[in-house]
């Protein structure tokens, strides 16, 4: 039994094994990146998801029209409301992206995306892969971006998360070997390291900042965290006025709340499961998960999202209208950046610090008696029209 068992296992492995080989030969031809100025119209795919989704993105988009009112009246800029990824419609499918939304995804250049359910043992969905993890994939959305700031305390971090590789990339794709053994698969690879590790140094450059970070779990897992560390240093050597050193995952944690530490880092660089791991951990420092967004970009797409769940739980008791939209909003100014409208996108990161860590004039509890998801945002788009923005931004530093 043990031997069929193991002849099974070793053919799944194998079909994996040719698949990810075919993907590093399409990663070696890769095309060049989008030039988002120079196209006609830059169409932004608007997806809801599921839960708490619909409405946070709604709030989100809003604040992006009237930020880019000149530009959607022109043409330039065209939003597109994509329905159907919610978690019946996938469920019904048995997809992780339906065949037909990811179509309409793939006729956009950009997605601004709410969260979407993934299902987990004792849910009443069946085990589909999360759409986040098949998204990253079918779009080669190759690097997680996620930038934390707490002006008050020092903190500016930004997170440059492997997205297509990892542990997660082949987490719905394990074996159980027999009753008493399951294996599952994390691969690395050459092209995928080398290009999130020259985008964070180029993103350090750009932005004169001297330091990155490598974080891995390198001294006990040898080859494919090993390889992450070795090539991560590799791509150092190009950047030589960059300080580059490297933490392991453990430790990493316990600096990031050590006050006398932490403000030491600026730039990281993990693999996706340990910068999942981590750029949560560093959301509670700027008001939890509710309040980070992310970025998820690759060469040809790119999309943003809110980095915490659907909240369930919230739409089912009736206050959906009380959830953060923030986390979506923040991702937004990472969007405006990314499509040429850097200023915009500072102006509207300093507005969020404003409102939502320095200046609160509204609090958002989740719940009656905080303010609703469209009173926070009405409070954003009140305070970036404020000719004084910047100074007042400074003055809480």
């Amino acid at each position: 039994m043990n031997k069929e068992a193991v002849e099974k296992a070793k053919e799944h492995f194998g079909n994996i094994l040719e698949k990810q080989l075919e993907r590093v030969e399409r990663m070696k031809k890769e095309e060049d990146w989008v030039n988002y100025q120079s196209l006609d119209k830059i169409i932004i795919g608007v997806v809801g998801g599921d839960g708490i989704g619909p409405y946070i993105a709604k709030e989100a988009q809003r604040i992006f029209a009237f930020m880019l009112k000149e530009e959607v009246e022109s043409g330039k800029i065209e939003f597109k409301t994509i329905e159907g990824l919610t978690i019946e419609n996938r469920a019904e499918k048995n997809k992780a992206i339906p065949d037909d939304v990811l179509e309409e995804i793939k006729k956009c250049h950009i997605v601004l995306k709410g969260p979407t359910t993934t299902p987990r043992k004792g849910d009443p969905w069946p085990n589909i892969e999360s759409a986040n993890v098949a998204m990253r994939r079918e779009l080669d959305l190759f690097a997680n971006v996620r930038p934390v700031k707490v002006p008050k305390e020092g903190i500016d971090w930004t997170f440059f998360r492997e997205n297509t590789e990892g542990a997660y990339v082949l987490g719905s794709f394990g074996v159980n070997v027999t009753e008493d053994l399951a294996i599952d698969f994390k691969v690395i690879t050459t092209q995928g390291t080398e290009r999130i590790c020259r985008l964070a140094f180029e993103y350090a450059k750009k932005n004169s900042i001297n330091k990155v970070t490598i974080v891995t779990k390198a001294n006990v897992v040898k080859t494919t965290d090993g390889n992450f560390l070795r090539i991560g240093y590799e791509i150092a050597k190009e950047y030589p006025e960059i300080q580059c050193d490297d933490w392991y995952i453990d430790i990493m944690t316990a600096k990031l709340v050590d006050p006398k530490r932490r403000t030491d880092f600026k730039v990281f660089i993990l693999p996706n499961l340990y910068g999942d791991i981590l750029t949560d951990e560093a959301a509670e420092f700027q008001g939890g998960v509710g309040t980070a967004g992310s970025a998820n970009i690759g060469k040809r797409y790119a999309m943003f999202e809110a980095i915490h769940g659907s909240a369930p739980r919230m739409v089912k008791e009736g206050r959906a209208q009380y959830a953060d939209p923030c986390s979506m909003i923040r991702a937004g100014s990472m969007l405006l950046k990314h499509i040429g409208f850097e200023d915009r996108g500072k102006k509207l990161e300093m507005t969020l610090d404003i409102c939502g860590q320095l200046e609160k004039k509204l609090n958002i509890t989740g719940r009656p008696g905080g303010a609703t998801g469209k009173e926070f945002s009405d409070y954003i788009m009140e305070t970036i029209q404020d000719p004084n923005l910047e100074d007042k931004w400074k003055s809480y530093q």
